[in-house]
């Protein structure tokens, strides 16, 4: 691997293909037969993505990215369990993977449920209640804080879901103290294609 595979590196990459993206230019990079083969001896990503399950948000072609770039982690409304923080501590603990990116997005149907159930008092049934309860946390803090629009409430859960994932994984908050890894809290623009960044944890300029 020819570059030092740092944050801050990860992110410049991230965010440059994005820009590609927004400008209708992409790359596609590693996407051939020779990717492919090139990765049967393994994987090493440079960003763990946790997202969103909205198929409207796939995070290699924002960021314009092939195989074995991103190691995506996503759940409606990216809400964390277990198994995310498992799957996350893996990509950090045993791939060292150096960058974590959370990433929201307009429109969030998940969002707009706790938000409505907050409002009414009525909440969905089934699994769909869990994803509500996880997010409501966040619905709260935005409307104690004075957020009125559902763009507000997204970004206030990418800043909560980025909190968690420091708080409750000991890799992960190890990794951070210990300048190897950091994370960058974003939303992502569905008309626009563009991701904002919304917050950032340990070692990284976003300017």
């Amino acid at each position: 691997m020819s570059h030092p595979l740092t944050p801050q590196w990860a992110w410049d990459e991230l965010a440059a293909g994005n820009a590609r993206f927004v400008a209708n230019s992409p790359r596609h990079p590693n996407q051939d037969a020779q990717r492919r083969h090139i990765l049967e001896a393994g994987q090493t990503p440079s960003a763990i993505f946790f997202g969103c399950a909205d198929s409207r948000v796939a995070a290699e072609i924002i960021f314009d990215q092939g195989l074995g770039d991103l190691f995506v982690v996503r759940t409606a409304g990216h809400v964390v369990d277990n198994a995310v923080l498992g799957s996350v501590e893996f990509a950090v603990a045993v791939l060292g993977v150096p960058l974590i990116v959370v990433l929201g997005h307009d429109s969030c149907g998940a969002i707009k449920a706790t938000a409505d159930a907050v409002l009414t008092g009525d909440v969905p049934t089934g699994y769909i209640r869990d994803i509500v309860e996880r997010i409501t946390p966040s619905v709260m803090t935005a409307r104690k804080d004075g957020a009125t629009t559902l763009e507000e409430l997204e970004a206030e859960h990418v800043r909560n879901t980025t909190q968690l994932l420091t708080e409750r994984s000991v890799v992960v908050h190890n990794a951070i103290a210990a300048g190897k890894l950091a994370i960058v809290g974003a939303t992502y623009d569905l008309g626009g294609g563009k991701a904002t960044v919304a917050t950032t944890v340990g070692e990284v300029s976003t300017t």
